[in-house]
């Protein structure tokens, strides 16, 4: 049996509330779950030591009997100390797509055509 270590998610629309649970991997996100190890409330500031509850001992025995945790729950494991959560390189974060560059390109011009313009210089159109 595949243990995960995931959120489960509670509260009403818009108002999101999770528990961090002990999961078999083929049973549904919100389904059947095997232990509660904690909570964590994203409507909470993130200062706030209550955004995040973990029961430490529990965890700690979970990943020693083979659970391993999502993502996410990586992320808050990493911040407490519980388990080291590799660094990501992604060089390609934050460039503009094709598209962007494209509008891009076409702006840049329109300003340029719009310059000429004022200073009295003809200009064609390029379509």
């Amino acid at each position: 049996m595949s243990l995960k270590i995931r959120l489960a998610r509670g509260g009403a629309k818009k108002r999101p509330y999770y528990r961090i649970v002990i999961a078999d991997a083929r049973s549904p996100r919100d389904g059947r779950f095997i232990e509660k190890v904690g909570t964590y409330d994203p409507m909470k500031p993130k200062e706030d030591p209550a955004r995040i509850s973990l029961e430490i001992e529990k965890i700690q025995a979970w990943l020693a009997k083979g659970a391993q945790p999502t993502d996410r729950v990586l992320r808050f494991l990493d911040a407490a100390g519980l388990a080291k959560r590799p660094a990501r390189n992604n060089p390609e974060k934050g460039q503009p797509g094709k598209r962007a560059l494209e509008l891009a390109e076409a702006r840049k011009h329109k300003a340029t055509a719009a310059a000429l313009v004022a200073r009295g210089v003809e200009v064609d159109s390029p379509e």
